[in-house]
């Protein structure tokens, strides 16, 4: 037992090899997650305190549990059982891809890159490109919904900005879970969204392997009481104005909503700018018919070393005011009917948005010149009935137009001939309120 035994110097490396990976991942990694794992939940009971809807334990989930609950659903299960006999692929075939769309699914949530950083980031650049302004229609109604129930937050889709804003404004509420289209499935950027909360979603899938899974995770995070945050309209308005609503989501939430569980509260949110940072993109795949969007990297790149040198040179100035309107809070339980039809939620929410979009000076000023040209003193008159002081608001309105050359410098103002694509653009986020 204790004679010396000689090795090869290659196969005695081979075995303290395995010796150390062996040590790491039965002892040594499973204790630094569980150190990493406790500082983290006393920073997020730490950070609870300061919210006025605490983080779910939901979200704080391991990703590898997630996906595997999710994977294992009966629902999910029988989805994959459909589409074996239905392709006729082997069943471990089929159940590899489900969790496949799982793991592109689910967040990967944390607390520090959601409020350390990605807070911060948030309210630095909002505030760096517009002057912010957030309103309230009923503020007594919003601060008394139960902190137990599950609060989606239901917004007008106006730019990529959106998400920006909304961080930045219910960064003192919780952290807000959102769905993302597969423009940011890129890497590095899908996992820093990944980790920031939001879920990926195929907007034009229509696998009903795949629609099933996303729909039981929307399910499982709404009765897990996840604040969320939704666009009804689907996607970026391509003319300014207000879309019907898509159903999907929301459907999705009612659908396997437990009532028995917690409440549900709908949060009708308006959201307009003066400037939108996306507008001649936008305006152009209107033209175009499609939803293919001209803005690639290099695009985005140079716009935004552009942005950073008129910063350096002192001659950047903001892009005018990014407003935010909180509505009133919608309960399934003071409106139990609406539980079982989405539809109408729908158009009750859409509604609401439509009444509070905030009327900003660039998007009243072009709705105003749309009927014509007028003079300083014309416009002030008649934009007297939206806001209670018209001369300001006609001047911040038309400096911008005339600076971008879609407003004529002389009096009478008028749109010029190649910017009336972009005018109504701006007009039409306002043309509903009359």
């Amino acid at each position: 037992m204790t004679n010396p035994v000689t090795l090869p110097l290659w196969l005695f490396v081979l075995i303290v090899l395995f010796a150390t990976v062996t040590f790491a991942s039965h002892f040594l990694f499973p204790s630094v997650r569980w150190f990493f794992r406790r500082r983290m939940e006393r920073a997020v009971a730490r950070l609870n305190t300061r919210l006025q809807r605490p983080i779910e334990p939901f979200k704080l989930l391991r990703r590898y549990d997630l996906i595997q609950r999710l994977c294992y659903h009966p629902d999910v299960t029988q989805a994959i059982v459909d589409q074996a006999r239905e392709t006729g692929e082997r069943e471990d075939v089929v159940f590899e891809r489900a969790r496949r769309y799982a793991r592109e699914i689910v967040p990967s949530f944390s607390a520090l890159a959601y409020f350390g950083w990605g807070v911060r980031g948030a309210r630095l650049l909002s505030n760096a490109l517009y002057h912010v302004e957030l309103h309230h229609q009923a503020p007594e109604r919003l601060a008394a919904i139960d902190p137990e129930a599950t609060v989606i937050f239901v917004m007008n889709h106006r730019s990529n900005m959106d998400y920006v804003l909304i961080t930045h404004l219910a960064a003192d509420r919780s952290a807000l879970s959102y769905a993302v289209g597969e423009w940011a499935q890129v890497w590095p950027l899908s996992r820093l969204i990944r980790a920031m909360g939001a879920y990926f979603i195929r907007r034009k899938s229509r696998n009903a392997l795949y629609r099933q899974i996303l729909r039981r995770y929307v399910q499982m995070a709404t009765n897990g009481g996840v604040t969320q945050a939704i666009f009804p309209e689907g996607g970026l308005s391509l003319d300014g104005a207000l879309q019907p609503p898509k159903l999907g989501l929301l459907s999705y939430m009612l659908d396997g909503l437990d009532k028995t569980e917690r409440e549900i509260v709908f949060v009708p949110v308006a959201l307009n700018y003066d400037r939108v940072l996306e507008d001649k993109v936008l305006v152009n795949a209107h033209k175009s018919g499609t939803r293919r969007f001209d803005a690639s990297i290099t695009h985005v790149t140079i716009a935004t070393l552009k942005q950073v040198w008129q910063r350096i040179t002192g001659r950047f100035r903001r892009f005018g005011t990014a407003a935010v309107c909180f509505g009133t809070p919608v309960s399934l339980a003071d409106v139990p009917e609406l539980a079982h039809r989405p539809e109408a939620l729908a158009d009750l929410l859409m509604t609401q948005i439509a009444g509070i979009v905030p009327i900003l000076p660039v998007p009243l000023v072009a709705r105003l010149l749309q009927a014509g040209p007028r003079s300083v003193a014309e416009l002030v008159t008649a934009a007297a009935r939206h806001c209670d002081t018209p001369e300001e608001t006609v001047r911040a309105g038309l400096r911008p137009l005339i600076a971008r050359g879609i407003v004529t410098p002389g009096e009478p103002h008028r749109i010029t001939d190649h910017g009336r694509e972009l005018a109504d653009f701006y007009a039409n986020s306002i043309r509903h309120l009359g």
